[in-house]
C-alpha cells in the first residue's frame, strides 16, 4: 500500500500544505511548493544555490 493511501484510509492527520503542492515541508520561510518536473526538495532553501541546500543542521560540530 502506498503511504498516502494508508494515511487517507486510516484518517491519519497530516500537514495540509501537502495538498497545496508542498512535497517537502520545513520552517515557514524555507518552504515553497514545487512545480511540475522539479525535485521534491527544490521548495526548501529556495534562495540557496542548488549545490548548497543545507540549513546548517547537518554541519559537523568541528565546522561550527
Amino acid at each position: 500500500m502506498e503511504v498516502w493511501q494508508l494515511i487517507r484510509s486510516l484518517e491519519i492527520p497530516y500537514n495540509e500544505l501537502h495538498d497545496q503542492g508542498f512535497a517537502s515541508i520545513g520552517c515557514e520561510p524555507c518552504s515553497r511548493p514545487v512545480g511540475p518536473g522539479q525535485h521534491e526538495r527544490e521548495g526548501r532553501w529556495w534562495w540557496e544555490e542548488a549545490t548548497q541546500k543545507e540549513c546548517g543542521l547537518h554541519i559537523p560540530i568541528k565546522q561550527l
